[in-house]
């Protein structure tokens, strides 16, 4: 294989690789970016994208239909969701450690319920085929592009534009950034900070609905690696900016594809290194982003980050 030709499959292979690996980290950071914006963290999201494709993928089977998985993840997610939000309206109760409770509860339930649904095979939701121009098999794998990644692509562009131009979205923001001053304006803060985060584990639910239907597109046990938990981290370095997710889902979903795309090219040595390049990736960002004196820029103020 020429050097030239070698490069060409690499980069082809790393952006079919960012579109197909970023899906998850798209919604869930989506749904992190909705319920941080209205003042709370859910750290639970993780548990709900587990919950989320193992849902889905059993519906599916169940089914026949897998757009009904998708259904159902998303329902799921919003139960979660509602059951943190809900659990966090009450007094002196801690955001990060019920997310974290609601993490494990979420994984626990997925691993239990889903164990009769490893074996069977579930049909997989569809793609379009944009590379249909080209005869090359690189080109047409990667512009393989699943629904759900342009239905995430265009819900980025709905919130950038939401949080801006809607009153649902200014209430968002105004109680994210000062409970009091919402409730001065009468606007009741439990009860947005609950439908933010039933909301929120939607999108996480059906961010899962891809992992199990799509890519990889099977279920078990191990199918999440803590992408919910990296998504938060996204959340953070986009500084909750919805548009700004979208780019930086892709980044996480490029460096997640480095090591398939290096692979596919013959390189058999030292190749699985790179498939942590995400976690490092995610740790690089938290310490570029962390600062002792000074607030994030863009972070809602009842989140107290610094």
């Amino acid at each position: 294989m020429s050097d030239d030709l070698g490069l060409t499959t690499v980069l082809l292979a790393v952006v079919g690789g960012a579109i197909r690996v970023s899906t998850p980290f798209l919604f869930v950071s989506l749904g992190e970016t909705i319920t941080e914006r209205s003042g709370r963290i859910n750290l639970g999201l993780e548990g709900t994208l587990v919950f989320g494709a193992m849902s889905a993928y059993a519906t599916a089977v169940l089914t026949g239909s897998p757009w009904a998985g998708v259904a159902v993840a998303g329902l799921a997610g919003g139960a979660f969701g509602g059951l943190h939000g809900f659990i966090c309206r009450f007094p002196r109760v801690n955001d990060v450690a019920i997310g974290i409770a609601l993490m494990l509860f979420g994984s626990g339930l997925a691993f239990f319920l889903g164990k009769p649904f490893i074996q069977p095979s579930a049909p997989p939701l569809p793609a379009i085929p944009f590379g249909f121009w080209s005869d090359l098999p690189q080109v047409q794998a990667a512009l393989r592009v699943n629904v759900l990644f342009l239905a995430g692509a265009a819900l980025a562009l709905f919130l950038w534009w939401a949080f801006r131009n809607t009153k649902a979205g200014l209430i968002v923001r105004v109680v994210g950034d000062s409970a009091d001053a919402a409730r001065a304006m009468g606007y009741d803060v439990d009860r947005v900070r609950l439908l933010a985060t039933a909301v929120g584990g939607v999108l996480a639910g059906i961010g899962g609905a891809y992992l199990s239907l799509y890519y990889p597109g099977s279920w078990n046990e191990g199918i999440s690696s803590g992408q919910g938990l990296m998504a938060v981290a996204l959340v953070i370095f986009a500084r909750w900016n919805p548009l700004a997710c979208f780019g930086a889902a892709l980044l996480f979903g490029g460096a997640g594809a480095l090591g398939p795309a290096l692979q596919s090219v013959g390189i058999s040595q030292g190749y699985y290194l790179f498939y942590a390049a995400p976690y490092v990736l995610t740790l690089a960002l938290l310490i570029a982003t962390s600062s002792p004196d000074r607030a994030l820029t863009g972070a809602p103020g009842e989140l107290s980050l610094k």
